[in-house]
C-alpha cells in the first residue's frame, strides 16, 4: 500500500505522475534533466533524482524560474532527502559527438550514478535516452513533475558551481555570471582574446572562427 504523503511536505507541483507510476506497480521513480546544451563553453550537466514521497521538499520548480538563492536553498534539501545522481559531458566530448548526444549520455550517466536502481525514469522533453528502465519523456517536464524539476535544480546549481570555478581561472569570459553563455560581453572577449582551454569549438561561433562577430 502507498504511503501516505504529510501534506506538510508537499511541494508547490503536484505528485501525480509520481503516484500513478507507483500505483502502476513501480517502485523507485527517478526524474531526470540537464542543464548546458546552450551554452559556448563548459559541460552539459545532467541531474537524476528520486524523491522520497513522504518528504519532498517544498517550492520545487522549473530551475529557471528560480532565484538563485531558492536553488541553492533547495540543493540542500534535495541532496538531504533524496536519492541523487548527478553527472557530466565535458566540453571536449560534446566537440566529438555532438550536444544533443552528449546530452543523452549526460542523463544516462546521471542515473547510473544514483545509489538505487530505477525502474521508472521521467525524463524533461521529447527525446529522452535508451535508459535501462520504463522511461517517459514529459515536454516542459520540468514545470510540471516534481521529480524532474528537483533534477533541474541539482543540475543547475552544480553546473553554476563549475562555471564559477572556471571564471576564477578566465576571469575575463565572465563565466561566473554568464555561464558559458553566449551574451553581449562573452562574445565581445572571444572576438578579441579568443577561445579559452573550455570553449566548445565545434559552436558557432567558435566554428565559424569568430568572423562574424
Amino acid at each position: 500500500m502507498t504511503a501516505p504523503i504529510r501534506p506538510s511536505s508537499r511541494p508547490n507541483l503536484g505528485l501525480e505522475h509520481e503516484m500513478a507510476a507507483r500505483a502502476a506497480g513501480f517502485t523507485c521513480i527517478a526524474g531526470l534533466d540537464e542543464v548546458g546544451r546552450g551554452p559556448l563553453a563548459g559541460p552539459v550537466v545532467s541531474a537524476a533524482v528520486v524523491l522520497d514521497l513522504d518528504a519532498v521538499p517544498q517550492g520545487l520548480a522549473d530551475s529557471k524560474a528560480l532565484t538563485a538563492a531558492k536553488r541553492e536553498a533547495l540543493f540542500a534539501e534535495i541532496l538531504a532527502t533524496s536519492q541523487v545522481g548527478i553527472a557530466s559531458v565535458s566540453h571536449a566530448e560534446i566537440d566529438s559527438i555532438n550536444i544533443r548526444q552528449a546530452s543523452l549520455l549526460a542523463m544516462c550517466r546521471a542515473l547510473a550514478a544514483l545509489p538505487c536502481k530505477p525502474d521508472m525514469a521521467f525524463v524533461d522533453g521529447n527525446d529522452p535516452p535508451d535508459l535501462p528502465c520504463s522511461v517517459e519523456a514529459v515536454v516542459k517536464g520540468d514545470s510540471r513533475i516534481a521529480s524532474i524539476a528537483a533534477a533541474s535544480i541539482v543540475a543547475k546549481v552544480v553546473r553554476d558551481r563549475l562555471m564559477a570555478r572556471l571564471g576564477t581561472a578566465y576571469p575575463a569570459y565572465g563565466f561566473a555570471s554568464n555561464a558559458g553563455y553566449s551574451t553581449k560581453a562573452h562574445l565581445t572577449v572571444l572576438a578579441s582574446e579568443g577561445p579559452c582551454p573550455f570553449h566548445r569549438l565545434s559552436f558557432a561561433p567558435l566554428r565559424q572562427g569568430l568572423l562574424d562577430l
